[in-house]
């Protein structure tokens, strides 16, 4: 390795510059520090090259550190991981993100998110509500054909999923819109909480377990394998229903 210095030749010959104060009037100083109005250094500068190499000593005792080597995503099976220390992760962006106020996505770029997503490793992704509309189910039908058909070279295709009410209506167009995907899932919920029981379904505790039960059944009879089911208003109800109803 050879490093490079510099050494200063100082002119003696006296120099021009521009005073900060006055800027306009120029002064003449014998100080070689000031730039004259070319700008240039009256200095010129000398280089001196000198070789520094050294061989690096090995201990030898060393031993390299190994590279870790990336922890391989485990095999997919429906509510079940058999690496403990894996996070699937669920992303909910196309359906719940949309809710957001402002936020309205054609079918375009539904598509264009879900590619992202699947880009990033995202292991399910929640394409949407196809139950709420046409253009919805659309989307979420596209998504499923296309993302979730697009196996990559380590065998990794996110999970297409369509989230449904807990009737037979909403579960079987959640499932005509997935089933294209290579890992279709529905996702299909009710409300659980107390207060959402009582005033929005007018229902019983026993009555919202059942139906719960008999949807998760339904959906699975439809040819899903792989149906997650979400307690609404979770938050609010109390653990043993909770129990009851998982």
């Amino acid at each position: 390795m050879a490093a490079v210095f510099s050494t200063l030749k100082f002119s003696p010959t006296p120099t021009t510059f521009i005073s900060p104060l006055n800027p306009i009037t120029p002064h003449h100083h014998h100080s070689p520090l000031h730039f004259s109005p070319k700008h240039s250094f009256p200095f010129t500068l000398k280089k001196t090259a000198i070789s520094c190499s050294h061989p690096q000593q090995t201990p030898s005792n060393f031993t390299p550190t190994p590279t870790p080597s990336p922890r391989r995503r485990p095999n997919y099976i429906p509510n079940r991981i058999s690496d403990p220390n894996y996070v699937r992760i669920f992303d909910t962006t196309l359906r719940d993100g949309e809710q957001s106020p402002g936020v309205s996505l054609t079918s375009k770029e539904k598509l264009h998110i879900a590619r992202q997503l699947a880009k990033l490793g995202v292991d399910i992704i929640e394409a949407g509500f196809p139950a709420a509309s046409n253009g919805d189910f659309e989307a979420v039908k596209t998504i499923a054909k296309e993302v979730g058909n697009a196996v990559d070279a380590d065998g990794y295709v996110p999970v297409i999923c369509g989230l449904s009410r807990c009737n037979e209506k909403d579960i079987r167009r959640a499932w005509e819109a997935v089933k294209y995907a290579k890992r279709p899932r529905i996702q299909t919920f009710i409300a659980t909480s107390a207060i959402h029981m009582e005033f929005k379904l007018g229902k019983t505790k026993e009555q919202v377990i059942e139906i719960a039960r008999s949807m998760v059944t339904f959906a699975r009879s439809l040819g899903c394998d792989d149906v997650q089911f979400g307690p609404e208003d979770a938050g609010r109800f109390a653990f043993q229903l909770a129990f009851s109803v998982f």
